[in-house]
């Protein structure tokens, strides 16, 4: 563990916010952070469809919901009992479109959670397993990804089943999935009561820019074209980028990175890291000498350590 650090900001009086938000409504680019933290989100027609398996702890279904005008799928795990049971919502990293299938990428934590008394709601995202597609979601840098995570947290809220306990929700998001919960912290900050972000990427959007949208020529032309590149339009990438706002954040966060990672650098942690503590936020850093990306040895101590995160801060 490498530091923890309690949250100190102070909330602006009431009048102050409204006064910057009518500004800022008026003046925000409408691709940007800004623009996405006044958007009014409408998840809802929660329906948990066929039963994909059951065990002795908890009952798998597959779901879908409404994001918007797209219809998004997912999978949601139900413990066995009357409940409330805390919720978790799973962010899964980035696996291409064309071959992912249904609640894939995180099998081994969705079960975890269920087996400990969690709901487990795993979204499947736009243009992903039976989701409808969004043609524009690269140019726009992915940020419809965000909003159907927000929105299955919306769609739960609206669906009243009496087992969710929906004042008690966590979320865990990997690799791309935790550039997502990042965007989440920033721009609906009392969504979500606790974060883990598990091997994320970087909390300055140009990272993954550069290390992976660079070599793709087609999404590359798309962007410049629309808000142009991290050169020619450094504003634009500043506004998309949660570590510009992360004084915004009022959730407690932890963050689990192996050392060995080849996929996502953890200096991208380590600096997610600094930022949040500069920011005066609730945060903490474990490292894992010598694990990858999708962890090995290591992972029950990280769920562990996860499990227990999110049951100290979800009273």
């Amino acid at each position: 563990m490498i530091g923890c650090n309690p949250n100190t900001d102070s909330a602006p009086s009431t009048s102050s916010t409204t006064k910057e938000q009518e500004t800022s409504t008026e003046e925000v680019y409408p691709v940007s952070l800004q623009a996405f933290s006044q958007k009014q989100f409408d998840g809802r027609d929660l329906v948990l469809g066929d039963v994909q398996s059951q065990s002795a702890n908890y009952t798998r279904y597959f779901i879908t919901y409404k994001s918007g005008e797209l219809t998004i799928s997912g999978i949601m795990n139900v413990p066995r009992g009357d409940g409330p049971f805390p919720v978790v919502i799973m962010n899964h990293g980035y696996i291409d479109p064309a071959i992912y299938t249904n609640g894939r990428g995180l099998r081994r934590e969705q079960d975890y959670f269920a087996n400990r008394g969690y709901i487990v709601i795993h979204p499947d995202y736009r243009n992903h397993a039976q989701s409808d597609n969004d043609p524009n979601v690269e140019q726009n840098i992915r940020l419809g990804y965000a909003e159907d995570v927000i929105n299955s947290i919306y769609a739960l809220k609206a669906a009243n089943l009496p087992y969710a306990d929906t004042n008690r929700i966590a979320m865990i998001g990997h690799s791309m999935g935790g550039g997502i919960a990042q965007t989440i912290m920033v721009t609906q900050p009392d969504l979500v009561q606790a974060y883990m972000l598990y091997a994320a990427v970087s909390t300055d959007v140009r990272e993954s820019y550069y290390r992976w949208t660079k070599s793709r020529p087609e999404a590359v032309a798309q962007i410049a074209a629309t808000h142009g590149s991290p050169e020619s339009n450094p504003e634009f990438w500043d506004n998309m980028s949660p570590i510009n706002f992360l004084d915004k954040v009022t959730a407690p966060i932890m963050i689990n990175h192996g050392t060995n990672d080849a996929d996502v650098p953890i200096e991208w942690s380590q600096d997610t890291y600094n930022a949040l503590l500069a920011a005066n936020k609730e945060v903490v850093f474990h490292q894992y000498p010598g694990e990858g990306h999708e962890f090995g040895p290591d992972w029950g101590t990280v769920m562990q350590r996860t499990i227990d995160f999110f049951n100290a801060n979800l009273n």
